[in-house]
């Protein structure tokens, strides 16, 4: 059993990554900003606690002696995307690096995934404009990992263009490289639900080091 700290678990993915963790017999902490909010999340297994993971005095007394961190954290209302991911991202290699936090692993974007040599998702022509700047945001956020010291042990997970709240968990999918996956048919898609067990499986094995990978069916 290791004691994972998940960040951002009172999110779609955050929630199914917890309950995937403790599935599997980890000790949780689940943080969350407002605790109140999220009160559904304690149960067996499962710690909830309050935190702010751009908050590095914060971050550094949740993830000492943790086997795995996991980061899902994402910006809220009020929030500036262009601050909020590097910040976070930041708090968490540093706190990491300092307390022996163990594998930190992040969730990525598909739209910096690569859909030809050097050419991302988000350099296409048709990506929409309006998503360009959230996108450089967490693109930006990969850039602090690629710079994290050596001794921290780093992968992201990138989940598929469609993200499916409502799949079931079949236990399976594909993890490829930093190309964008697709299926027979063109389809780039995952549920939430298996997303979550390639993060834990990640988590678990850190087969993909230092380094963000797709997933996919």
């Amino acid at each position: 059993m290791t004691r994972i700290v998940v960040f951002g678990a009172g999110g779609r993915a955050g929630r199914a990554i917890v309950a995937e963790a403790a599935g599997r017999g980890h000790d949780v902490v689940a943080v969350v900003r407002d605790t109140a909010r999220h009160a559904d999340l304690t149960g067996r297994g499962v710690g909830l606690v309050a935190g702010d993971v751009t908050d590095r005095s914060q971050v550094a007394g949740l993830v000492g002696g943790a086997g795995a961190v996991v980061n899902a954290a994402a910006p809220g209302l009020g929030d500036d995307p262009g601050r909020f991911f590097t910040a976070a991202v930041g708090a968490l290699v540093e706190a990491v690096a300092g307390t022996g936090g163990g594998r930190l692993v992040g969730i990525g974007l598909s739209a910096y995934l690569d859909v030809a040599p050097g050419v991302r998702v988000m350099d296409t022509p048709g990506f929409p404009a309006q998503f360009r700047g959230f996108a450089g945001a967490h693109a930006a956020a990969l850039d602090v990992l690629r710079a994290a010291p050596a001794t921290v042990e780093w992968s992201v997970v990138v989940p598929a263009t469609e993200f499916d709240p409502q799949g079931e968990r079949t236990g399976t999918y594909r993890a490829g490289d930093t190309r964008l996956l697709t299926d027979a048919d063109g389809a780039s898609r995952i549920s939430y639900r298996d997303f979550a067990v390639a993060v834990v499986d990640e988590a678990e094995q850190g087969a993909h080091p230092r380094t963000h990978f797709a997933v996919a069916y």
